[in-house]
């Protein structure tokens, strides 16, 4: 049982909200999102003993702002979706194809008597078996084949691709747990910004010009999803009692690593400060030419955030050798 401490005096009315963890955990199986993270977190993860641990209250509000709008959005849809599309201008025709978590029967029973049904799905957990594994998921939409993701984050998550590949990676393992329900080839992930600003957006036009922005990703298809999903799974296998120093690393992407910057000094004695830094190294050799090849470009790598908050911190030689190397600032 999770225990927390309130260490930033969070008041009762909101203590109590930030300490009910509602998600349906469920030991003896295992999640596509847990399944989609790096090998090294989710093999030394469970190698670290937070017997006693408390978790700060406070760290539990992003976490809690997700789950609080999924839990708003399929109240709105199961109990008011009607009244809604209705205030929105949806004639009633399409409004009477709506079928909010139909069983298959229904389906059927719709199909015979001749009914152009829009089936909706929502918060459905379902999971297969392999080999000695239960991999479960639970998608948050579904809406006439296409399954959707809500996510509530940053704008920079959203404008720099952080978790694409994560997020079709997700999408796909939910298509191969539900392929009768989720049979469309694209997803679509919504994101709710946490940060977004009305300035910004008038000012940056690769800046997301509202608070709540779609994009549409292709999913992988069945077998290959099949493909992956094992794969994932024998080498968690393969290395769960392994030596840690055995485990392979995580990758730049893992690490959220940064661009690297490419540092321009005029004068290669003094490396304390750049006289102008780049993005690219390009950028910065056409500038020491430009100085009649006086001065000294060098490249420093960039830095890395994902171990700040992987569960496996304490268990992991990787992150001492970021540290040391100064990728990774504490």
């Amino acid at each position: 049982m999770k225990t927390y401490a309130n260490v930033s005096a969070v008041p009762l009315s909101l203590a109590v909200f930030l300490a009910v963890d509602n998600y349906d955990h469920d030991d003896a199986t295992i999640s596509a999102t847990t399944l989609i993270k790096p090998l090294r977190q989710i093999v030394l993860s469970k190698r670290v003993n937070n017997d006693g641990a408390s978790i700060d209250l406070i760290q539990m509000i992003p976490s809690r702002m997700g789950s609080a709008i999924h839990d708003g959005i399929e109240r709105a849809w199961l109990d008011n979706y009607a009244s809604a599309m209705e205030t929105l201008g949806h004639p009633q025709k399409i409004i009477d194809r709506i079928r909010i978590n139909p069983t298959p029967e229904q389906l059927l029973a719709d199909k015979a008597f001749g009914n152009d049904v829009i089936p909706i799905y929502l918060e459905q957990r379902a999971q297969k078996q392999v080999g000695k594994y239960s991999v479960s998921g639970k998608f948050d939409f579904v809406g006439d084949g296409r399954v959707e993701d809500f996510k509530t984050t940053s704008t920079y998550t959203a404008m720099n691709n952080t978790n694409d590949e994560k997020y079709i990676l997700q999408g796909s393992i939910y298509r191969w747990l539900n392929p009768e329900i989720v049979t469309q080839d694209v997803m679509a992930i919504q994101f709710i910004f946490t940060d977004w600003s009305a300035a910004r957006a008038r000012a940056e036009s690769n800046y997301p010009q509202s608070r709540i922005q779609q994009r549409i990703l292709h999913l992988m298809s069945i077998p290959e999803t099949d493909r992956y999903v094992r794969n994932k799974l024998n080498q968690i296998d393969e290395y769960w009692d392994a030596p840690e120093e055995s485990i392979p690393l995580c990758s730049d992407d893992d690490l959220w690593r940064s661009a690297p910057v490419f540092k321009y000094y005029k004068n290669p004695e003094k490396t304390t400060r750049s006289t102008k830094n780049f993005d690219t190294k390009q950028e910065a050799y056409i500038r020491l030419a430009e100085e009649g090849g006086k001065g000294l470009v060098l490249e420093k790598p960039g830095q890395v955030t994902a171990c700040k908050y992987c569960p496996a911190f304490s268990a992991c030689s990787q992150k001492d050798a970021l540290i040391a190397q100064g990728d990774l600032v504490m």
